[in-house]
């Protein structure tokens, strides 16, 4: 038999093997010491609860109490730091708290304190939280930032802030950990003013030298919508680590910049910092902005190399990503092979879904939702739901979800609900029921319910009503030249030249200048912008002799030019002529040409696109037998044999 260990070579070896996260051979040395002692005890209970153990450290606390062991100062904050990480509802934290206090520590002793607190903030026990900080003699600079990081973390930024403030009327001084709590406090109320004062405050002080402070100022600047205030700390920062990279990108990804983004990330990587999840999460999300598969598949292939692929935030941004471009299929296959998900991974999902107007499948994965129990649906939820029903033509579901959802889930129908419902009804043709609906409406019609009515309008030809729509959006935003555009454009398809004329020179007269439509596809990492009756691409006579043979062959085929969107008073043969040289025919005919058979073609357009262009779109799928992929300001439309995936309902 091998004769036993000292208890100090025991010791030493439960330390070890806790703080290298070796709970076997920790435990075991444990158990070899015949006299362990509340060091030894503190030593595992200690590296447990730091790597997120907290049953196995919670046990050992109450095997050291069996034997008659004391707990000291250091045991109690590991024991309330395993009891935070606790089963919800457990009453482990409140036994210990009455131990701490049993044994003298509570509430007098500052260490011990500090981590009941923050036990008690953790576990959402607010009441008991607030009623142990007040019985504090002592409050430390520790925990008041216990008050401050938990409540940013639990979205209570008003509260962080007070807590600042009362840190100082105490007489106590920050630091670094109170500083970047204020910030992010500011950035989550959007406090951009107080914010400014505060980095004023820090430069006096001499924290802009710490790389968290500089990190948690670019965070708050990218939340507050100041991209450039953001990059400009970055720029004067000495020393920059990942979390540094990572809020750059994100700052920029939250504003819209999505090319800078990218950049940014690029940058990081460039520099030597190894892709981590947040990374490239944030990257994955620019990405979806850019519609840029080819990038997002490229950040795919590194979650992949990196091993962090199944991440859950960033199976959520390749679900999004892949959603959001049109790719359906691959988000699918990463949505099922996901282990876990959240609320984003289902929203994603269904989002997808709602890009492509699959309404079947976003209701079922919804019902799929709503059966696992895993989280409730919020209000974005609701929206893709009610959009691919409004896209997918299932109204009578759509409107159902919207009349029930305060009911169902407790939800209150918020302006975007009202604009997806409006959406749904227009397209159905119940341009007036969707009139009702926005009468009807609690707050204040927004833009994009005028809007979705004015389209709707549009669709269908009723003028009147549009026109209602349409001075409505003119007092809400009356520089915007697509309100004026569509408005003309209803009353030209309508054979109403006159006022379609009108509406034009009223634009010109006061400066309203209209954007152009146009569209695009990426080949060989170039992008190919085309406009309407464009004579300047370098393949111009290339591109015009393939359309002039795809019109022969797609005439012989039965099509027939819907000359109802040719938005001028011309002759019918001009107006044939006209529709032909839209934007998006001439970029699919470049990518006839340039794009190999078997890839498919992609085509963005920043505008709807027009019948006849659809039309003529399924004709040319089935004779040229390639799949174009068509991305316009509302949705994809996958053209193939000649099908479109929209069943003709957009």
């Amino acid at each position: 038999i091998a004769p036993a260990l000292p208890p100090f070579i025991c010791a030493h070896l439960v330390n070890l093997y806790s703080k290298l996260d070796l709970p076997a051979a920790a435990a075991a040395a444990l158990a070899s010491d015949p006299h362990p002692t509340v060091v030894s005890y503190t030593a595992f209970i200690s590296g447990a609860a730091q790597h997120g153990r907290p049953l196995p450290a919670l046990s050992a606390f109450a095997g050291m109490l069996r034997l008659g062991l004391r707990p000291n100062d250091f045991t109690f904050p590991s024991a309330f730091k395993a009891a935070a990480s606790a089963p919800l509802r457990s009453t482990i934290g409140p036994q210990v708290h009455s131990l701490a206090i049993r044994f003298g520590y509570l509430p007098v002793d500052p260490f011990v304190s500090c981590a009941a607190l923050d036990m008690y903030f953790k576990t959402g026990r607010l009441k008991l939280a607030r009623h142990l900080f007040g019985e504090m003699p002592n409050r430390n600079v520790v925990a008041w930032n216990a008050v401050m990081t938990n409540a940013v973390l639990d979205g209570r930024p008003l509260e962080t802030i007070e807590a600042y403030f009362g840190l100082r009327e105490a007489g106590g001084l920050p630091n670094v950990v109170s500083v970047c709590a204020f910030f992010n406090a500011c950035a989550g109320a959007m406090y951009l003013s107080l914010g400014e004062q505060f980095h004023g405050f820090v430069v006096k002080c001499g924290f802009e030298m710490d790389v968290s402070v500089l990190n948690s100022m670019v965070d708050f600047y990218g939340k507050c919508r100041c991209a450039g205030k953001a990059r400009a700390v970055f720029d004067g920062m000495g020393v920059r680590n990942s979390v540094s990279w990572c809020s750059m990108v994100a700052a920029y990804a939250q504003n819209g910049a999505e090319e800078e983004a990218f950049a940014a990330y690029l940058g990081a990587r460039r520099s030597g910092e190894e892709p981590t999840d947040f990374m490239v999460s944030s990257a994955l999300t620019t990405c979806a902005g850019l519609l840029g598969l080819h990038l997002g598949r490229a950040l795919h292939a590194v979650a992949v190399r990196s091993c962090i692929d199944a991440n859950i935030f960033v199976a959520s941004a390749l679900v999004d990503m892949y959603g959001k471009c049109g790719c359906v299929e691959d988000a699918e296959q990463i949505f099922y092979e996901t282990p876990q998900r959240n609320l984003v991974t289902w929203n994603a999902m269904i989002g997808g879904y709602a890009h492509i107007g699959d309404a079947q499948n976003a209701l079922l994965v919804f019902d799929d939702m709503i059966r696992s129990g895993e989280t409730a649906p919020n209000y974005i939820t609701l929206v893709n739901v009610i959009t691919s029903c409004s896209r997918g033509g299932l109204t009578k579901d759509g409107y159902e979800l919207f009349e029930t959802m305060r009911e169902r889930f407790g939800i209150e129908p918020r302006t975007e609900h009202y604009a997806c419902v409006v959406d749904l009804l227009g397209r159905a043709g119940m341009e007036e029921q969707a009139y009702e609906v926005i009468q009807g409406m609690p707050m204040r019609p927004s833009i994009s319910v005028w809007g979705a009515l004015l389209g709707a309008c549009k669709m269908h030809g009723k003028t009147e009503l549009g026109r209602i729509a349409a001075e409505k959006l003119f007092e809400l935003d009356p520089q915007d030249s697509g309100n004026h555009v569509l408005l003309s454009n209803m009353f030209a398809s309508a054979g109403r030249w006159a006022e379609a004329t009108d509406i034009r020179k009223e634009m010109k007269n006061v400066g309203i200048k209209k954007d152009p439509g146009c569209s695009w596809v990426t080949w060989k990492n170039v992008v190919h912008v085309f406009r309407a009756k464009d004579t300047k691409h370098e393949m111009y006579n290339e591109i015009q002799a393939l359309l002039s043979k795809l019109r022969k062959q797609m005439q012989a085929a039965g099509y027939m030019p819907d000359t109802q969107y040719s938005l001028y008073d011309l002759e019918e043969e001009e107006k044939e002529s006209e529709v032909f040289q839209h934007s998006e025919k001439l970029a699919l005919a470049f990518g006839l040409i340039c794009i190999p058979p078997g890839v498919p073609i992609r085509i963005m357009k920043n505008l709807r696109i027009c019948v006849d262009c659809h039309r003529a779109f399924k004709f040319i799928s089935g004779i040229v037998g390639r799949e174009i992929i068509v991305r316009d300001n509302n949705r994809f439309h996958h053209f193939k044999q000649y099908q479109c995936s929209c069943g003709d309902y957009w």
